[in-house]
């Protein structure tokens, strides 16, 4: 799994063509040049990220950080090898485009949770309720609703919330440490199914019982 999406490879299938000696093949159009090259870009990328993962073996253990933080660290060479965005990104330009129209900081919040709660985070810290009570503070003192292009008042929630720009960097590493964990868990939860499963049949009835952490991911891409 890359980010749990799935590249699909359509089939090519030959067609019998007469060809004429004074007939020459139809000029490649503008769009079909353009397909191309986004297919073969495509295809380019699937294979980096492929070849990469089976070089490293993951450890299927979100309960382990030393995993997590190794899962992290290979999702994050894939993604500059084969220049993909990472999940933070793509949480990031969600953010930006669910919340461009909205005014005051409360709503923002709000959106922010469902978007967490949709990308599959846990809200380990209990930030979003630190989020809240901080800004009810502000209003409170404001008596009124703070508004995104309050400068003055979003630049007290951010000193209220100890949030400084220099800091963003470590905020992003542990928003990919959530999200690598995060992964895992979902892969564990498929190999436990799968296990579950093969037990079932017949002729893994005298099997053992297989740890997940057991596992070498590289068998099965």
């Amino acid at each position: 799994m890359v980010y749990g999406s799935q590249v699909l490879l359509q089939k090519e299938y030959a067609v019998p063509v007469r060809h004429f000696a004074k007939e020459s093949a139809p000029p490649a159009l503008k769009g079909d040049t353009m397909l191309k090259n986004i297919f073969v870009e495509l295809k380019n990328k699937y294979e980096t990220a492929i070849g990469l993962l089976k070089k490293e073996k993951i450890t299927i253990d979100p309960d382990d950080p030393a995993a997590v933080s190794h899962y992290a660290n290979v999702m994050k060479t894939i993604r500059e090898k084969a220049n993909l965005s990472s999940e933070s990104q793509h949480i990031q330009e969600s953010i930006e485009t669910q919340t461009a129209d909205i005014p005051d900081a409360r709503t923002y919040l709000l959106t922010l949770k469902e978007i967490r709660i949709k990308s599959g985070l846990a809200d380990d810290l209990g930030a979003e309720a630190l989020m809240i009570e901080a800004l009810d503070k502000i209003e409170k003192d404001l008596k009124k609703p703070l508004l995104r292009n309050d400068k003055k008042g979003m630049d007290i929630l951010l000193a209220e919330l100890g949030i400084r720009e220099e800091d963003l960097p470590k905020y992003e590493e542990k928003l990919e440490l959530s999200i690598a964990k995060a992964q895992l868990e979902e892969l564990k939860k498929d190999a436990l199914e799968a296990i579950e499963t093969q037990s079932k049949r017949e002729e893994f009835k005298d099997e053992g019982t297989v740890d997940v952490k057991s596992l070498d991911v590289r068998n099965f891409i």
